[in-house]
């Protein structure tokens, strides 16, 4: 007996059905990243490791639930209208369910923004601006790296036990910079009314006039220097520095300089005795790390930097969150993120519900040589979770549809 017309349009209908269900369980999860691959390369390169050591991982685990993890990789140019121009070409054209990454702060702003908009989910990676999670923040947004307030709050205690009173400070002249500085200001004046800051040199980022920037800081004759510049401006400040002997017998305090992104490139020339916030990856001994140096190492033959962290921290974050969603929708993202916790090579870490800044935490150390090369001596881990603000003062801070 031959089946009817009806029956065998309901079996193909099921078939239809099972075939679809099956190529969506199988489709991947695409994530679309942003960041200033030319611009920063010293940073981004170990970090776009750091993804890929991660996308690894997971996908030859079995993936999410099944599906593949993609990334796929956008260069913003460091320009904020070129990031915004990469999202949105990333969305229309990619068909990317998730957007992530960031590096410079303005940047990082302008694509949360551009999340706030499109109502898409976004994983700031690392810029460091407090703003994005606060007065700017927004529900879409969530950040991974410890903030400028939280690695300024780091630092600030070890900058009291100077007893140094008259302090001049060095930043590049854009969003991070002018926030580091102002945080440093207002944390160093609680902790020690009586300091005055006597000079401050505001410089554009990557462009520092080394020599005209150490004259002036010299000729305020400071007691102490803070220090918020980074990569090659870093470099030319402490070439120039040593070689005016601006930092004899001056303490230095100093943000990011630990990092081997930047220490590294002096070698030699590394400061000795500065205060800094860093990477010390050759010295850290917990089983997450050495795991993941190991794992790092075999993949790659060359050793981690902490945009190597970053990237895979970032990846792994994401990987969390979608599995506690069960889906790659938005507002269960947005759900399954706030309270989240994950792991990182650094240890357990979460997203806070009310700003959705993550605990992921940083080290605190004092540069010096050996063996021909700058390291972190002295170093401390200090957990995120301990430098934020309390809730109560960050739903002032956040605008009122960003706490929905």
């Amino acid at each position: 007996m031959k089946p009817s017309r009806m029956a065998h349009g309901f079996v193909l209908s099921v078939v239809v059905g099972l075939t679809a269900s099956l190529a969506h369980a199988q489709a991947p999860i695409r994530i679309g990243e942003i960041n200033s691959y030319k611009a920063q390369a010293a940073f981004l390169d170990p970090y776009h490791k750091g993804m890929e050591l991660a996308l690894e991982e997971i996908n030859t685990a079995g993936g999410i639930g099944g599906r593949r993890l993609e990334v796929i990789t956008r260069d913003d140019g460091a320009s904020p209208g070129d990031a915004v121009r990469a999202a949105e070409e990333l969305l229309a054209r990619e068909g990317v369910q998730i957007l992530a990454g960031g590096f410079l702060s303005h940047i990082g702003l302008a694509l949360g923004d551009f999340a706030r908009q499109k109502k898409v989910f976004f994983l700031a990676s690392e810029p460091l601006t407090d703003k994005l999670v606060w007065e700017n923040g927004n529900r879409y947004t969530f950040r991974l790296r410890p903030s400028t307030y939280m690695q300024v709050s780091m630092i600030v205690p070890e900058a009291a036990r100077l007893k140094k009173k008259r302090w001049a400070l060095v930043y590049p002249n854009y969003e991070y910079g002018q926030s580091a500085a102002a945080t440093f200001k207002s944390l160093l004046k609680q902790a020690q009314p009586e300091v005055e800051f006597v000079a401050e040199q505001a410089t554009p980022l990557g462009k520092v006039e080394a020599g005209a920037v150490v004259q002036a800081l010299a000729d305020a004759r400071p007691d102490a220097i803070f220090n918020v510049l980074f990569g090659t401006d870093l470099a030319r400040l402490v070439r120039e520095g040593t070689t005016r002997e601006l930092f004899k017998d001056r303490p230095v305090v100093s943000l990011l300089t630990g990092e081997p992104e930047y220490l590294d490139p002096l070698r030699d020339e590394a400061p000795t005795g500065w205060i800094v916030t860093g990477y010390p990856w050759y010295a850290i001994d917990t089983p997450a790390h050495k795991a993941f140096v190991a794992a790092y190492q075999k993949k790659f033959n060359d050793y981690p930097r902490l945009g190597s962290i970053v990237g895979y921290s970032t990846i792994k974050a994401i990987a969390a969150g979608v599995r506690a969603a069960g889906s790659t929708d938005t507002e269960r993202l947005i759900t399954a993120f706030r309270g989240l916790a994950f792991d990182t090579p650094f240890g357990r870490a979460e997203f806070r519900r009310s700003d959705h800044q993550s605990t992921m935490g940083a080290f605190v150390g004092r540069t010096a040589v050996e063996g021909g090369r700058g390291v972190m001596k002295d170093f401390t881990y200090l957990d995120g979770a301990r430098f934020q603000p309390a809730d109560e003062a960050v739903r002032r801070m956040r605008p009122a549809e960003a706490q929905q």
